[in-house]
């Protein structure tokens, strides 16, 4: 039995799930709305403020989907009623970031600012020059958007200067290590 697929979903009380017919459900909270059409092969059944996923049998796909749609349908609940956040940061002299309107200036060490527009339902605050947090209702968007950014200049080994999540750990090389030893005839 799947450990992850067999936990019940609760559902707060601000949190309304609906199912309709072909797998599709809808979850409405105070955040927004979020709407998803799961595998039929998994049973979705609504008691008592929970949800529970139920399959057919223990086919290796209906295993491995049993699992992936509980996780979906959680994080789909949990979004709208609470939201999602990732936390960024800046390292290197000179990076820093603004927000002009809706949209994201960075500075990155390149010869020109990089322009960013966050998609629909997404929201980026900047704290400081060095920080900013991206938040949305949507696990798989906040993610996403986060790793679009960090792609723009990702954290190098030698001084760990880039764009990293504020909980990351950069592992560091060494560099060049024959500096200053040869001697010269």
């Amino acid at each position: 039995m799947s450990r992850i697929g067999k936990l019940p979903v609760p559902v707060p009380g601000s949190v309304k799930v609906s199912l309709a017919a072909g797998n599709k459900i809808t979850v409405q909270g105070p955040k927004g709305q979020l709407e998803r059409t799961l595998p039929s092969e998994i049973n979705i059944k609504q008691a008592d403020g929970e949800l529970v996923f139920e399959r057919p049998s223990d086919d290796y796909r209906h295993r491995a989907l049993h699992g992936l749609v509980r996780s979906l349908v959680a994080n789909m609940v949990e979004g709208v009623d609470k939201g999602f956040t990732k936390q960024l940061e800046l390292v290197g002299v000179g990076y820093r970031v603004a927000k002009q309107g809706e949209e994201l200036v960075l500075n990155l060490g390149y010869s020109h600012p990089i322009r960013f527009k966050p998609p629909q339902g997404i929201t980026i605050d900047v704290q400081d020059p060095t920080k900013f947090s991206i938040n949305g209702i949507s696990i798989e968007d906040v993610g996403q958007v986060a790793a679009n950014l960090r792609g723009l200049r990702p954290p190098e080994p030698y001084k760990g200067k880039g764009v990293r999540y504020r909980d990351e750990k950069v592992r560091r090389k060494a560099g060049k290590a024959g500096k200053g030893a040869k001697a010269t005839a």
